[in-house]
């Protein structure tokens, strides 16, 4: 069975910085992302919905620019369960929001840079304003997947996350981490 991949490979009007788009969402958080329609899903509420089925793949057929960027995602939401499940108590939703916000704003690597893991799949940014561009955008789309991220974990109200979210920390969607 193959994995899921991104619906947005089509959308042909998105700006691309190296080999990755840079598509629309729906966020009030200030940044050079351009606005989704309000009544249209966007990369984050589908990489939300495709996260605990993709992360059961190892490999990954690359099919599209967007499909690069719900790469990135999939791995830092891995990286962000991994936060959660590694506080020394169970974090109530605020606390969460905080560790994650957190996690969004610290310094990461993007393609190009040494530390990037796939490296091998991406192309680097043509200029330094380009990778600054990039950098400042996937600043702004982890901070609203944080946000949409904590909302999905604790909406049962029980004041924990899901068990059936947290279940997903230790799998490494194609065996990478991007090293947060």
């Amino acid at each position: 069975m193959p994995a899921y991949h991104s619906a947005f490979n089509e959308f042909s009007d998105a700006m691309q910085a190296g080999n990755m788009s840079i598509l629309p969402i729906r966020t009030k958080i200030r940044g050079p992302a351009p606005l989704a329609d309000p009544e249209q899903g966007d990369i984050i509420d589908e990489t939300l919905d495709l996260f605990r089925a993709n992360s059961l793949f190892r490999n990954f057929e690359i099919k599209g620019p967007a499909d690069r960027l719900l790469i990135i995602l999939i791995l830092y939401i891995s990286d962000c369960l991994a936060k959660i499940g590694s506080a020394r108590t169970v974090p109530t939703q605020i606390e969460a929001s905080k560790m994650l916000n957190t996690l969004s704003v610290d310094n990461f690597a993007i393609p190009g840079d040494a530390g990037f893991p796939l490296n091998a799949h991406y192309a680097p940014p043509q200029s330094r304003a380009d990778a600054e561009y990039l950098r400042t955008y996937l600043t702004q789309v982890r901070q609203e997947l944080a946000v949409r991220l904590v909302e999905r974990l604790y909406a049962d109200g029980t004041g924990k996350p899901s068990k059936w979210w947290m279940a997903f920390q230790k799998r490494r969607f194609m065996n990478r981490s991007l090293g947060s």
